[in-house]
């Protein structure tokens, strides 16, 4: 056989490097799109909008805190057929202490054990109202902790004799100002401090884990539910007082932060008298004329609602992302609750009271058609003997009636008193 001629060899070359080239330029390329579908530009990450607040799980395991959240959300159809607006009420005293404070109990607890604060045989100190300590003694008796709670004398006595059912150490101081050392919230962490390091001060007020319980549990919990319960509904209007400010900072913000089809949902306080925060919201000044020494009665708000209302900004109130405010009178909270009682069935405390006045205010506010959201949060099982006694309602200097017979309208709620 004839060899190859040179002109043919430099042929079989050149066709030789013109394959390995192209075949080095597509493994070239399928390697970079590769390295972008593993690693997105930063560009494109920045671009991205920010995630929702994402649900929190329920802790694992059984027992008391496996109980707490994913409590239901209620449509109070009286209330929205009066107002033309769908009112949705969240039933956090259907939480296994009776009120939302489970929530921030156990995140309190969750936060100081993973930062090595609180270790087996720790003592647990509060200063409380009494919910936040029902549900502190609680997980704390579970977990194998002692706990010591400071409350106002001037609570329900059936809140003292929970606390001690449940195993707590509880002190009872009259009731004072802020800047008093015994107020119950300063004693506590006097307390605190006296035990040594082997207790830590819960600072319900102060600490961010009261926020963080709200922004990522309670707050997306609700919106889920209304979503999925009420046909798709998005939630236009939250309304909620304010005791340590922790729920109402949280679910704002959570709410807020979403602006999902432009439209930004409104953030309504209910304050009851006496409290600063109603001034503070509509004109910036966080003062009250009761908070005079001269006029302060025996309440320190000056309110028969227990739990609700702040003579100061905290912490977590500061989170908070408020659009307006209602004043809510005692004797408005009085019918209310035994509006509820006639209407929906439902036996609620002074605190759910007042937050439903609001939500109907706000309902007549933004006009019908809107989906107005707020919190049942306590029952009125832990007011027996103050806000569901009719002695104590009309006794003293609080000027209150009874309802003779249950209201069936909306006639007895009036336009608060507003004040500079």
């Amino acid at each position: 056989m004839a060899p190859a001629s040179s002109g043919n060899r430099s042929s079989s070359t050149t066709s030789f490097w013109s394959v390995l080239l192209a075949t080095a330029l597509i493994a070239s390329a399928s390697t970079a799109a590769a390295l972008l579908l593993l690693f997105p530009s930063r560009r494109h990450r920045r671009r991205s909008p920010p995630p929702h607040p994402q649900e929190q799980e329920q802790e694992p395991g059984g027992g008391y805190a496996a109980l707490i959240g994913n409590t239901p959300l209620v449509e109070l159809q009286s209330l929205s057929k009066a107002t033309g607006c769908r009112i949705l009420a969240k039933a956090e005293y259907l939480n296994p202490g009776g009120t939302s404070k489970d929530r921030v109990a156990l995140r309190m607890i969750q936060e100081a054990e993973r930062a090595g604060l609180l270790k087996p045989g720790g003592i647990v100190v509060e200063g409380t109202s009494g919910s936040t300590g029902i549900a502190l003694a609680s997980l704390c008796r579970a977990r194998g902790y002692r706990c010591l709670i400071v409350m106002p004398d001037d609570q329900a006595a059936e809140k003292v004799h929970l606390l001690q059912q449940f195993g707590a150490e509880v002190e009872v101081v009259k009731p004072a100002g802020i800047a008093n050392p015994n107020h119950y919230y300063n004693r506590a962490r006097t307390c605190a401090q006296e035990l040594g390091k082997e207790a830590v001060f819960m600072d319900q007020f102060e600490t961010m884990a009261n926020f963080h319980a709200h922004y990522h549990g309670t707050g997306p919990e609700i919106w889920r539910q209304v979503e999925e319960g009420f046909g798709g509904l998005r939630p236009d209007a939250f309304v909620m007082s304010a005791g340590t400010g922790g729920t109402i900072a949280g679910v704002s913000r959570s709410w807020k932060e979403r602006r999902e089809g432009g439209r930004e949902v409104r953030v309504f306080l209910v304050d009851p008298p006496g409290s600063a925060l109603f001034n503070k919201v509509k004109f910036g000044v966080c003062y009250a004329r009761e908070q005079r020494e001269r006029g302060v009665r025996r309440h320190r708000y000056d309110s028969l609602a227990e739990g609700i209302g702040l003579d100061r900004l905290t912490a977590n109130f500061k989170e908070a992302m408020v659009d307006d405010a209602f004043r809510v009178t005692d004797q408005e909270a009085v019918d209310m609750a035994h509006y509820l009682l006639q209407n929906e069935g439902l036996f609620v405390g002074s605190s759910t009271a007042m937050n439903v006045v609001g939500a109907v205010r706000a309902a007549w506010e933004m006009g019908e058609g809107h989906t107005i959201v707020t919190v049942l949060c306590d029952s009125g099982q832990r007011h027996l003997t103050r806000f569901w006694r009719r002695e104590w309602v009309e006794g003293g200097e609080r000027g209150l009636k009874w309802p003779e017979r249950p209201w069936t309208d909306l006639r007895f709620l009036r336009g608060g008193e507003e004040e500079g």
